[in-house]
């Protein structure tokens, strides 16, 4: 089965602002809805261990999350691969940065690919996870960027 999705996100803060954040493996992570526990790997991966529920579903998933920033500044890719149950999902997405006003907008698209049980659930109730997923995510982006304190000046 596969998924298509796409939005346009905006977020009152400066692209750099939004830049810094999305580039940290441990920011995505705790933006994540329902992950358990999450793993550094190093400056652009972690695993993560999330709640699933999708139908009569339920249990534990495993991820593999690879950031890919693109040089500029103003483009940043994901791939998600993992699974669990003897389901396996695979998430391609990118979001382009860009300045609009005193704020940032990020438009983005992400295709997923599952195979397995998860699948076989059906399309409705897979596809209004998955955009739970992302609201959610996009929301707690938002939110960690405009309730986080202002930047200690270096010195």
């Amino acid at each position: 089965m596969k998924l298509e999705y796409s939005g346009r996100e905006n977020i009152p803060v400066t692209p750099g602002a939004v830049w810094a954040f999305i580039n940290e493996p441990a920011n995505i992570a705790a933006c994540m809805p329902d992950v358990i526990e999450s793993t550094i790997i190093d400056a652009q991966t972690f695993d993560a261990v999330v709640q699933v529920a999708v139908g009569p579903v339920r249990g534990k998933f495993k991820f593999h999350v690879v950031l890919d920033p693109q040089p500029g500044g103003t483009r940043m890719n994901m791939k998600i691969s993992g699974g669990g149950f003897g389901s396996v999902v695979d998430l391609d997405a990118g979001s382009d940065i860009s300045g609009e006003g005193d704020g940032t907008v990020l438009d983005w698209k992400a295709s997923a690919t599952m195979r397995g049980p998860v699948a076989t659930i059906g399309g409705r109730v897979i596809d209004a996870q998955a955009k739970r997923v992302i609201t959610t995510t996009f929301e707690n982006v938002k939110t960690r960027l405009t309730n986080a304190p202002p930047p200690v000046p270096a010195g």
